[in-house]
Order: C-alpha cells, then sequence, then structure tokens
C-alpha cells in the first residue's frame, strides 16, 4: 500500500498533534515497512528527521499558495498514486481529482463544542465546519478513545459504524529506563525535591491545576509542574503568592523528552486532575513509568487510567486533596496500584496500535 499523510502538523508541532503524527508514521514504519508512507507538506523541518531516515518515508512537498492544504494537498497525494489519505489532526482537503484514493481522519476531541468558553467564537465556528466536513467526506473516522467517539456521533452526527477506536501510544522515553548519569543530572539541573507529586500539562483553566495547588495548600507535599504558562497561570501565582506557597511548588520550563521521562518516574504521585481530555496522553505517560496516577473521573481519563489510577472530582479540592494524601502517606497502595498500571498499560504499546491501523487501511 501507499499511504499518504497531511504532515503538516507531523513537522510543525512540538507536543500533543506532533507526537500523535511522528508516533502513528513511526510505528507503522517500524512494524509494516513493505509499505510506501508519503509526508505532505509545504515544507519539513528538523522534527522526525529520524523517520524520514526510513527508506520506506517519502517527503512530498505540496503545492504552494494560500490554502493549499485545503485545495491541493489532495490532488496532491492522488498524483503519487496513494491508495490512502489519512488526515491526522480532524481535517482533509476539500478539492480531489477523479483518481481513486480513500480517505480517514483522526479526531482527537471535540472539547470546542464541550467547552466553548476556552474558544473564540470564530475558532469555535471554522472548527466545527472543518471537523463536520472533513468526518462526512471520510471512508472512514479514527476516534482516539470511546469519548471522542461518542462525541462525534453526537454533535457530528456521524453513524457509529463509520468510526473506529484506534488508542494512541506515548513517546519511546516513557518506556525506557534512563541512565543513573541522566537521572543525576536532571535532579540537579531543576533541584528537585526528594518526594514529590507530579503535574504535567498546558497551564490553562481546562487542566485545572489551580485546584492541584489548593489541594495541597497546608501540607507539606512538593509540587512539580512541567507546562507551557498561559493567562490562567496568574490566578495560581495570585493563589501561591496569597498562601505562601513558593517554596513548596517547583514550575519547569525547556525539558527535554528524557528529562520529561526522568521526572515522571522520579515523583511518587502523577496528578492530573483536567476538566475534559479527547483521551489523556500524560495518564499513560505515568503509567509507563510505574507512577501512581490520580486524575479525574470524567471524558476519557477512566480509558487511560484503567481500573487502579485513583479518580476524583475535578470540581473539588477535597476530594484531589485526600486521594493525594492517602497515596503520599501509603508506598504500599502507591507500589501496588503503579504495578498493576504498569500492567494495564500495555494495551496502549506499539504493536498492537500498529495491527490495529493496518487492518483499518486493508478494510477499505
Amino acid at each position: 500500500m501507499k499511504i499518504a499523510f497531511d504532515a503538516k502538523r507531523f513537522f510543525h508541532n512540538t507536543s500533543g498533534l506532533g507526537n500523535y503524527s511522528r508516533d502513528l508514521v513511526r510505528i507503522l514504519t517500524k512494524y509494516f515497512p513493505e509499505n510506501d508512507y508519503i509526508l505532505l507538506n509545504k515544507n519539513k523541518s528538523e522534527r522526525g528527521k529520524e523517520i524520514l531516515e526510513n527508506p520506506n518515508v517519502h517527503f512530498i512537498g505540496t503545492s504552494k499558495g494560500n490554502m493549499s492544504r485545503q485545495f491541493k494537498m489532495g490532488k496532491d497525494a492522488q498524483k503519487q498514486k496513494a491508495d490512502i489519505f489519512h488526515g491526522l489532526s480532524g481535517e482533509l482537503p476539500l478539492k480531489w481529482d477523479k483518481a481513486p484514493i480513500k480517505k480517514i481522519v483522526t479526531i482527537h476531541d471535540l472539547i470546542f463544542v464541550r467547552y466553548p468558553q476556552y474558544y473564540s467564537f470564530f475558532d469555535r465556528k471554522i472548527h466545527l465546519w472543518k471537523f463536520k466536513k472533513a468526518a462526512h467526506t471520510a471512508d472512514k473516522i479514527v476516534a482516539i478513545s470511546e469519548q471522542t467517539k461518542r462525541d462525534i456521533i453526537q454533535f457530528l452526527k456521524v453513524p457509529e459504524n463509520k468510526i473506529e477506536v484506534i488508542y494512541q501510544g506515548c513517546h519511546q522515553a516513557f518506556k525506557e529506563q534512563q541512565s543513573e548519569q541522566i537521572i543525576k543530572e536532571t535532579k540537579e539541573k531543576f533541584r528537585l525535591p526528594e518526594r514529590f507529586i507530579l503535574n504535567v500539562g498546558t497551564i490553562e483553566d481546562r487542566k485545572n491545576l489551580l485546584n492541584v495547588v489548593k489541594g495541597i495548600n497546608g501540607s507539606n507535599i512538593p509540587l512539580v509542574v512541567v507546562g507551557r504558562k498561559t493567562k490562567y497561570f496568574q490566578k495560581i501565582e495570585t493563589f501561591i503568592k496569597k498562601n505562601k506557597l513558593e517554596n513548596q511548588i517547583y514550575f519547569l520550563e525547556s525539558v527535554s523528552m528524557d528529562e520529561l521521562a526522568v521526572i515522571y518516574k522520579l515523583a511518587d504521585i502523577f496528578i492530573y486532575p483536567s476538566f475534559f481530555e479527547g483521551f489523556g496522553i500524560p495518564v499513560i505517560e505515568a503509567l509507563f513509568s510505574k507512577t501512581v496516577a490520580v486524575t479525574s473521573n470524567t471524558s476519557c481519563l477512566p480509558e487511560a487510567g484503567g481500573p487502579d489510577s485513583l479518580y476524583v472530582d475535578p470540581n473539588n479540592y477535597l476530594d484531589i486533596q485526600s486521594k493525594i494524601k492517602f497515596l503520599w502517606d501509603n508506598e504500599a497502595e502507591r507500589k501496588r496500584r503503579a504495578d498493576k498500571g504498569f500492567e494495564f498499560v500495555q494495551k496502549f504499546n506499539d504493536e498492537p496500535i500498529a495491527n490495529e491501523l493496518i487492518d483499518l487501511y486493508l478494510s477499505i
């Protein structure tokens, strides 16, 4: 087979959609090297360059001009005689010629519909139009969780039999044991406390970091936070200053993937009380790191966390506080849940995901 991908996110997104795109192409090339994989974009970057070293992966520079991704990329895939075009971030080209090609789109979430307050009016309208158009154009839709599948059926009015749930995995760094040297250097570089709880993700309203900070207020439990700051950070900063928590909370920046993997492994507890997620990759990263996760009892997060993570009401900081304290004071329970979580998370390994993707491609 010859499979073409919209590679904009592959080359130009550092996290989220970029990681999904790079991991998907990486695992397909590893387990199914007999196929040709075409990465379509106006230009490439240093991201994913090791994937491009595979002889069965080809970068094709697409037609230039404004809106070329919408109006020309599909035709460019057809010129390459691709059997399948896979849009990796909720979109498909709008124009095609008559050459036969099957179309698949991955939809990660419909958060802009569920939580419109986080998006501008214009962005909501554009996203909804693009996603609806792609969903109805596609021969098949990949949803990254059962939660996303339910939302696609409800909000995009797509029949259930058109949607396949194929989970995503996480970066290989979280599945490897980093060297003692990297562990030592990471501890020293970020001046990490001996014991701590960890939160990873963009510091924005939806991720709900303020309730974590409220949850540890009055305790001596250190919190390490890794994530890009937004305007929401000002609320957290105000609370920290008011309650004199400056020496208890560590905000880290410029963290490499290997350093992040070390930090996950060093943490006693991973805390992720997001209000809503399409999937929740940080929870998977924690479980692969053999770190117990405390996460929300909402959206897809129980799908990612499995039966042995601990679940909280994200609106209730006292619930968050009690679950953190329970695990913080109970090493045996942390270890039991971490070991069980590690068994559960194997379903998100590369090979089963690659097999599901190829089965889907072959089915159409």
